[in-house]
């Protein structure tokens, strides 16, 4: 069974910096693409950032140029480096993440994590 495990959450002023992590584990034979989304309530639940297997990313366009996300393959972890936080940036922040494992392909999603800025 495979389960991700979220991380680095929490309350910060705007400006300020976060880094959130996600770490898969499990029987993974390889991962096609990670990604973060975030979601407030009453609306949907939105794209922030992918990476593919393969190194490439893209941004929703709110955090072009503020957030990062990058992946450690040998330990099955993707991270979202969030810098000059704003107060829109406020939300439940989920990874996403695409393997292929003894069920075959299929989307696993974190528990989610609380991002809060304050401003």
């Amino acid at each position: 069974q495979v389960q991700l495990v979220e991380s680095g959450g929490g309350l910060v002023q705007a400006g300020g910096s976060l880094r959130l992590s996600c770490a898969a584990s499990g029987v993974i034979f390889s991962i096609n693409h990670w990604a973060w989304y975030r979601q407030t309530p009453g609306k949907q639940r939105e794209l922030v950032a992918r990476i593919t297997s393969g190194g490439n990313t893209n941004y929703v366009d709110s955090v072009m140029g503020r957030f990062v996300i990058t992946r450690d393959s040998a330990k099955n972890t993707v991270y979202l480096q969030m810098n000059s936080l704003e107060p829109e940036d406020t939300a439940v922040y989920y990874c996403n993440v695409e393997i292929y494992g003894t069920r075959g392909i299929r989307d696993y999603w974190g528990q989610g994590t609380q991002v809060t800025v304050s401003s």
